[in-house]
């Protein structure tokens, strides 16, 4: 049986690649895309993509977006607050991994584990230090795949 995670979801290809590896790994399944949505915008706050694009990915993965709404002028303290509420109603249920994209920057990575750890939740991050080029020809692998199909 797959353990259950949510996958920190920006619509780009990092967090399309963390979840095609712990798909992948057969061991995880996604519950659901976590992504934050900047209100006066409604646009995702990491991209700036429209959010009817994330329900549009949502929709084709087969996978729920649960959305965290903050204003344009958030605080990384209004950003928090809104996250841990999210991350805190998946976790008692069960679920206690969150999945990230990154690969390369250790600061955000270290918020990233420290936040998470403050309400007892772990990081994974399946692409962590990953050869760029790989995660490319990834991409780029699965995009012929899908034009052939």
């Amino acid at each position: 049986m797959n353990k259950d995670v949510l996958i920190s979801w920006s619509g780009g290809k990092d967090s399309a690649l963390a979840l095609y590896e712990i798909q992948k790994s057969g061991e995880y399944g996604a519950r659901a895309l976590i992504t934050t949505v900047t209100t006066d915008y409604d646009r995702v706050s990491m991209h700036g993509l429209r959010a009817g694009l994330i329900d549009s990915q949502s929709d084709s993965l087969g996978i729920p977006v649960e959305k965290i709404f903050i204003t344009k002028d958030a605080s990384n303290e209004e950003y928090e607050t809104k996250l841990e509420e999210a991350l805190l109603r998946y976790k008692d249920t069960g679920i206690t991994k969150v999945v990230f994209g990154d690969l390369f920057l250790e600061d955000i990575k270290k918020y990233r584990e420290k936040h998470m750890s403050k309400i007892g939740m772990e990081c994974m991050f399946p692409l962590w230090k990953r050869d760029t080029k790989e995660a490319r020809n990834l991409c780029i692998l699965h995009k012929s795949n899908l034009n052939s199909a």
